[in-house]
Order: C-alpha cells, then structure tokens, then sequence
C-alpha cells in the first residue's frame, strides 16, 4: 500500500484575517498556511514583562514606539503575518497597506526562544525578517538559562554577539538602550524547565 502525503490547507489572506479576528489563539500565516502559536511559559511572561518595562521606561520621550506579543506585523516578501514577541518600530508607525491594524516597520525585534520555536525563530523566522528593509537588530533570548544572541545589520551583512551569564549586559545599537542580564532575567526560575 502506497501512501501519499497530504498537503495542508491553504488559505488567502483575507480567509485568515477573517479567522484571526474570532479565534482564540493567536495563528501565524505563511504563504497560505495558517500555523498556530504556542502560549509561553511561565519564564517566557517573565522575560518579556522584565524587557518591556525596562524598554518603555527608556523610550517614554523618544520617537519609537513599542509592541508587544498580540501586535501583528506583515512581511511581505515572504507572504507572512506573525506576532513577534516585542518590536520597536521609528514613528511615524507604518501599516499594511489598505489595514490600520497591521505594522510593517520594525526596527528592532526581540524572540524569547523556546524548545518549539527555536530553530524556526533562529532560521527561516530570522531570514523572513531580513527582508524588512527597515529591520537592523534582532534579539533572541534564551528562557532556560542566562544567555542572548544580538544580531546586528552592518554594511558586510550581519553582525552576531553573544551575552552569557547574569553579569553580562546588552546594549542595543539601533536605539539607545542597555540591560543586564540580572535585570532581564528578574525572577525567571532556570530550574523551571520547559515540558
């Protein structure tokens, strides 16, 4: 017996607009496949929440604006909608066209990884982010142990950093921001090992 495989469903954008609207997950679409995301984990909010009030206390009086897990940003070289962890965009905030709800300029985007994300968000996430012309920095954070990795656009192509241990600090070069790895890793538990 032979048996073939089944190619997923596929869907336009506005089938997936329209699903995204009444679901209660959040899904990424790429290239017509709608694909769904992961809740995080408890280290993961904690990390997240750590950042995000650090970052918007620095960016109170400057021309960016910050965004947050449920914000849905467009990339359209690759025909994908997704929801970064956090991301930075330079006012004035720029949309898909024809949506006021749906950002396309990213500066800065920050991936908290996980064991099911990580080689996505590492790879193919990080290609497909690329192609943004207005992306230049690119933060992945591990949640299991005290360690970042700092992708930086440069003229030769891009530039990577690693921080390891909680007296490291990042400094971020597309905005004026800096953090340490025992303020970024505030309360996160590493024995708390995903499932």
């Amino acid at each position: 017996m032979v048996t073939q495989a089944i190619a997923p469903k596929t869907y336009s954008i506005e089938e997936y607009l329209a699903r995204e609207k009444t679901a209660t997950q959040r899904h990424e679409y790429i290239d017509g496949e709608i694909v769904p995301m992961p809740g995080g984990m408890p280290n993961h909010n904690r990390i997240l929440r750590n950042l995000c009030t650090f970052l918007n206390f620095s960016l109170i009086q400057e021309p960016y604006e910050l965004f947050v897990a449920d914000q849905q940003l467009w990339i359209p070289d690759r025909k994908i909608y997704t929801y970064p962890d956090i991301f930075i965009v330079r006012e004035p905030i720029q949309f898909q066209e024809g949506r006021k709800h749906i950002l396309v300029n990213p500066i800065v985007i920050v991936e908290v990884l996980s064991k099911s994300t990580r080689g996505y968000d590492k790879d193919e996430k990080f290609a497909a982010y690329r192609t943004i012309p207005s992306f230049v920095e690119y933060i992945l954070v591990e949640q299991d142990k005290p360690r970042v990795e700092q992708h930086t656009k440069v003229a030769e192509g891009w530039l990577m950093r690693e921080y390891s241990g909680l007296e490291a600090t990042v400094s971020l070069d597309a905005i004026a921001f800096e953090i340490s790895l025992t303020d970024l890793y505030n309360k996160v538990d590493f024995s708390d090992s995903e499932v």
